[in-house]
Order: C-alpha cells, then structure tokens, then sequence
C-alpha cells in the first residue's frame, strides 16, 4: 500500500487509518462530525498528498489541453487555475481536474490519486495519437506533498508563516512563495466551500509544513481533518466525486458539468458524444435529494417515483450541518423534472425525499 509523506504523524495522533484507493489514509481523528463543523468553524488541514501531479509542457502544451480537457484552457491566465475534465470519446469522464497554468508552454494537472497512474497514460496515449508533437508529460506525483488548509480562519493562520500577500489570491488563482521558509505553490481553490489554500511543496519537506500549520493554528482552532469530513464537507456543497457523480458512463452534461463543457470551442475528446447526447436529449440528470424523515441515503440506494426505480443514490450522508439526510442521485430526466414525489429506497423503507436547490449548505 502507498503512503503519504505524513503517514507517521497521522499514527502518532491515533487516526483511524483505512485503504483509500490503494493508499493508507486517515479516515478520522476525533470524529467525523466533530472534524467537519471544525472546518465550518474555524479550520482543518487535511492531507492530500495522495493527489497526482502531472506536468505538461512544450510549445504544443496549450493545444494539446485544449483538445484533451473540456473547458476552454484560452481563457486562462499565468497564475490561473482551472476546473476541467478529461473525456473519452463516448464522453464518459476518465477524471476530473484542476489546471494550473505558469505560463502558455507550462501546466500543473492535479488529478484524482486513484486515477494518476491512469491519466499519464491516457495522456500518453492521446499525445501518440495526436499532432501535438512538440510535448513534454511528467509525472510528478511523487515529487510533491500536498495540504489543504481550509475554514473561515484559515487566511489567518497562514499569514503567520508567510510574507506572501494572500489576500491578492483571488478565487483559482494560485502564487509560488515560501510557508515557513519552504518553498512552495499557494493556491486558493478548495474541496469543502470554506475558504482556504492548498499548498504543494516538496515531498521531503510535507512533515515540517504540516508540524509547522498545526503549531500556528491550534490556538485558533485548527483540527486534522480526514477523509470522512472531506466527503461530507464536499457533499454538502455538492461538488462531484469521482466515481459517483462522475465516471465512465456518466457525462459532465449528465452531471451538473455542463459549466466545464464548452461545446462551442472547437474539437475536444468526448465533444461529438456529447453533441448527439444533447441533440437527442439526455435521458438522466444529477438533482440533489433532502430527505423529510429519519434516514441515512447511501450511494446505491435506488430513487423511486410511484413505486418504479428512476435512478439510484450516487453520494449519500447524514449532513453535520443540517441533520437531515441528503443525497447526489442521477435519475431519468422525466422522473427530474415532473412534480411526482420522490422516494429513496434505505434497506425495507421507502423514505420521502424533496427535491432541493444546491448548494445543501
């Protein structure tokens, strides 16, 4: 099993290690409901250094992601961040991404651990297949260490440890600076809705970097945070996970991503799937799920509409924050759009659900 550069801090504070992916992670700490109304509150820090790094650079580095990814990389700028996609052909999701541009022949991909060993070489693969010859692809997963620093105080703590003007950081957009004296990428995109950094520095300094947060925010606050309060976090505010709102057989278009499919800017990787999808009409759409009584919604768990099965529960979990059931479900489009009550399936119950504007928190 694959670890992080942190992997012995995080047994030395007694988390609650599980397989994630192939890696040995941190579920919890204290708790995961205590962990996640911390990042609500005040702060957390999370490592995510299992994240894949991939390096893209040569004079053909900004036409081969324009084809390769579905939004429109034109409209980036240095020091720019971007969410995108990769597609296959059918438009299924190979993986979900950000995009960090350092300038027109040079770009950072951060990709889904699971899935970097999988994307380089699908990477690779478009490169042989294409006329973008002129290309540099690295993996640099390994070289990196990543943390997240995430909750309303969280510019606070950081400031401590840094000259680095962050309040010039503007939402996806990200600096090379120093953190207690390290070198390193600041960026401010964020996985949870509360403000924050994500900082990517060198695998051999990820310990000291994370010794030296805890050190600055504990009397503000801060808490490690695992991989449970991540999930529940990203859920309330409905961000996609991949391999459940996103997948192979699910579309950005089907997923609520149409705002990172630019149809309109030319030839790109899954387009002409998508194309036919939208012109024939997409049979299924994500909509968002509160349950109306007592119940915890789990991905699988099937959507009902008159007592037919019109989909099925793609991210489910008691939320922290409301104390209400809620759910990500991918259901027929007709199921989506009528007026006919809802149900989700949880073991022998049929549970009431409402469908609900997104964000749930």
């Amino acid at each position: 099993m694959k670890t992080t550069p942190l992997n012995q801090i995080h047994r030395q504070l007694g988390a609650r290690m599980v397989d994630f992916g192939g890696w040995d992670m941190p579920v919890q700490y204290s708790g995961v409901i205590a962990e996640h109304l911390a990042v609500r509150t005040t702060a957390g820090l999370f490592d995510v250094s299992h994240m894949g790094e991939i390096e893209v650079s040569g004079h053909h580095a900004f036409d081969f992601l324009q084809y390769a990814t579905t939004n429109d990389v034109s409209t980036l700028v240095d020091g720019q961040v971007q969410y995108t996609a990769l597609c296959y052909e059918t438009g299924g999701v190979v993986d979900d991404l950000t995009l960090y541009r350092f300038a027109v022949d040079r770009y950072l991909l951060c990709v889904n651990a699971s899935n970097s060993d999988k994307d380089f070489a699908w990477l690779q693969g478009l490169q042989k297949a294409s006329e973008f010859n002129d290309l540099s692809l690295t993996n640099r997963s390994e070289e990196y260490a990543q943390l997240a620093l995430q909750g309303p105080v969280a510019s606070k703590i950081l400031e401590k440890l840094t000259t680095v003007d962050l309040a010039a950081i503007k939402f996806y957009r990200f600096v090379q600076g120093t953190v207690a004296g390290i070198d390193m990428i600041i960026s401010r995109t964020g996985y949870t809705g509360e403000d924050g950094f994500e900082l990517y520095c060198a695998a051999a300094d990820g310990a000291l970097l994370w010794q030296e947060l805890m050190t600055a925010g504990q009397p503000m606050g801060l808490e490690p945070i695992g991989l449970g309060a991540r999930d529940t976090l990203r859920l309330e505010k409905a961000y996609a996970l991949y391999g459940h709102e996103i997948t192979a057989d699910i579309m950005p278009i089907e997923a609520r991503l149409a705002w990172i499919t630019k149809l309109k800017k030319g030839n790109f990787v899954g387009r002409d799937a998508m194309l036919k999808a939208k012109e024939t009409g997409l049979p299924r759409k994500l909509i968002a799920l509160t349950l109306t009584t007592s119940g915890v919604p789990r991905e699988g768990y099937p959507v009902l509409s008159e007592g037919k099965e019109v989909g099925y529960v793609t991210s489910g979990t008691m939320s922290p924050s409301l104390k209400k059931g809620i759910a990500l479900a991918l259901v027929e489009t007709i199921a989506a759009d009528s007026d006919q009550p809802l149900e989700i399936g949880i073991r022998k119950r049929r549970i009431p659900a409402e469908r609900t504007t997104l964000p749930f928190v």
